[in-house]
């Protein structure tokens, strides 16, 4: 591309970015993304920033007809928690897994001390053990945010979910998770069926000091 960005693109950028808002799973329904649609959007998040190239995050889709098995992990997890939830708190953890058309499960890569202790640097880049956790959820967080602004680029709304059933054995072992990945949350894609007053933005003053 031309390293001179237009004043069309960057008056793009500004408006997708400030209008991009979370949309809850209940207000998404169908249509979700088309194939060809989720293939621009899951190819968004290459273009995440990524010291040393590791690709510390991974996302892992559940088909609809495989909603089953994640409704069951989330009421499991609920139970371990608290053996002494209602039916109706167990059924209202498994519905989560069936509100939106689409679902996928963002994964952080985060370091295994076990396994990375020994591992030594490769040529110029640092070794994937000086790449530290924080710098790897920051990767993840800028993938997501990628794949969010581009489905809201092509009309669709989404939103992020998480909670304590991310920690979950049961999640992890649905997810077949590794020494070192941590379920972060779910990105949920859909049509948006009713749109709510969007929130405050905080003003750059409430976040920007100087040295």
């Amino acid at each position: 591309m031309d390293a001179t960005v237009s004043p069309e693109l960057s008056d793009f950028a500004s408006a997708l970015i400030h209008s991009r808002h979370n949309v809850s799973p209940r207000r998404l329904d169908a249509p979700g993304p088309t194939p060809a649609q989720l293939q621009t959007i899951l190819g968004a998040a290459a273009a995440a920033p990524d010291h040393g190239q590791l690709t510390p995050w991974r996302f892992v889709i559940v088909p609809y007809a495989r909603r089953w098995l994640l409704a069951d992990a989330f009421g499991l997890a609920l139970m371990d928690r608290d053996p002494n939830a209602t039916g109706e708190q167990i059924d209202n953890a498994r519905e989560k897994a069936h509100r939106a058309p689409f679902l996928m499960l963002a994964v952080a890569r985060l370091n295994d001390p076990h396994a990375l202790a020994d591992t030594p640097p490769r040529s110029h880049e640092p070794a994937e053990a000086e790449v530290g956790d924080a710098e790897r959820l920051v990767s993840l967080g800028c993938a997501i945010q990628n794949i969010l602004l581009t489905a809201h680029a092509l009309g669709l709304g989404t939103g992020l979910t998480s909670g304590q059933a991310m920690a979950s054995p049961r999640l992890r072992s649905l997810f077949g998770l590794g020494p070192g990945e941590q379920a972060i949350c779910c990105i949920n894609i859909g049509s948006v069926t009713r749109r709510k007053t969007p929130r405050l933005r905080p003003h750059t003053a409430d976040y920007i000091s100087s040295l």
